[in-house]
């Protein structure tokens, strides 16, 4: 039930995604991006702090 929840949501966003300018996709993708590469430098430090 939750891969279909997922897939559900996953269809939803894609289908969003297709009708937003080019830009604004671009810009919203590199700030996640940023988003997730902060979290995981964030947690990579923490996993080694915690060695």
């Amino acid at each position: 039930m939750i891969l279909l929840a997922a897939l559900v949501a996953m269809g939803i966003l894609i289908g969003a995604a297709a009708h937003t300018p080019l830009p604004v996709f671009l810009l919203a993708a590199a700030a996640i991006a940023a988003w997730l590469l902060a979290f995981g430098a964030r947690e990579g430090l923490a996993r080694l702090r915690h060695r």
